[in-house]
């Protein structure tokens, strides 16, 4: 019963320091709504070419590739607290590098 309980307490502990790592990062919104921006917009946008030329990728991956991307600018824009555009931008990053790992392996 013990171990369970520091179990919990670890995980809840870590998820504490992430959510102080995040709101120490309120000032810099502004530069993390951008940074999100560029990197998916150099990096995983092309992607559903990549992945319907060489891959044979059905059209499903335009769609989720650009919702997110949009996500990303109307919760960047739209005044969201920095923890929901720090989240969704991970969010965005995992979803694009799961539908690569599908695809390619």
């Amino acid at each position: 019963m013990e171990t369970t309980i520091n179990t919990f307490t670890v995980k809840n502990h870590t998820l504490a320091n992430l959510l102080a790592i995040a709101d120490h990062q309120a000032d810099n919104k502004t530069i993390w709504f951008f940074f999100s921006l560029i990197l998916q917009g150099v990096l995983f946008l092309p992607i559903p070419a990549v992945l319907m030329y060489y891959y044979n990728a059905s059209i499903i991956v335009l769609p989720i590739t650009f919702g997110l991307y949009l996500a990303n600018i109307i919760v960047g824009m739209g005044g969201s607290s920095i923890r929901v555009v720090l989240g969704l931008f991970l969010f965005s990053v995992l979803i694009n590098l799961t539908m690569l790992a599908l695809y390619i392996f």
